[in-house]
């Protein structure tokens, strides 16, 4: 695999028949238990999961002015499930629209870059980002990864 970034505006992620988890930044640990617990769940409600892992990170300033980070972690699955208990949720179509969005291919310790490059353009081209991100870990080859990011910008609304 060689190393890119590339970069894309104007995108949309669209998912369907998401399972999503909140997981606190500091009680993450390893994802792939995680991931794990997520699909042993789905197949307890008798669907399968479909695709790769969803991580949607938000960055929030508290009353305190300190730094709060909220992780998601999403699967899809091959179909909708109607009675889902916590700490799980579900949503039918999960459609993010107008981001940026960039594929990165390399080491998975610098996905890093992948942002950054994200947040260097939109300064760039003054272009104004919204505070969560969506990361599909699309392929993991030895060291290497592809991943594809999308950063929602922030409309007038």
């Amino acid at each position: 695999m060689k190393n890119e970034i590339i970069m894309f505006f104007n995108k949309t992620v669209k998912l369907t028949n998401v399972v999503v988890i909140d997981v606190q930044y500091d009680k993450l640990g390893n994802i792939y238990e995680y991931i794990c617990r997520i699909d042993t769940y789905l197949k307890g409600k008798g669907t399968s999961p479909v695709g790769p892992l969803i991580q949607k990170t938000e960055y929030h300033v508290n009353d305190e002015g300190q730094f709060d980070v909220k992780i998601s972690l999403m699967r899809q699955a091959n179909n909708f499930i109607h009675n889902v208990e916590p700490p799980y949720t579900m949503e039918s179509v999960l459609r993010v629209k107008n981001c940026m969005y960039a594929r990165y291919t390399g080491p998975e310790e610098k996905l890093k870059l992948a942002y950054d490059k994200i947040n260097v353009t939109a300064f760039e081209e003054d272009i104004e980002l919204s505070n969560s991100n969506y990361t599909i870990f699309v392929d993991k080859q030895d060291d290497n990864i592809v991943a594809d990011i999308f950063v929602e910008k922030k409309t007038d609304e």
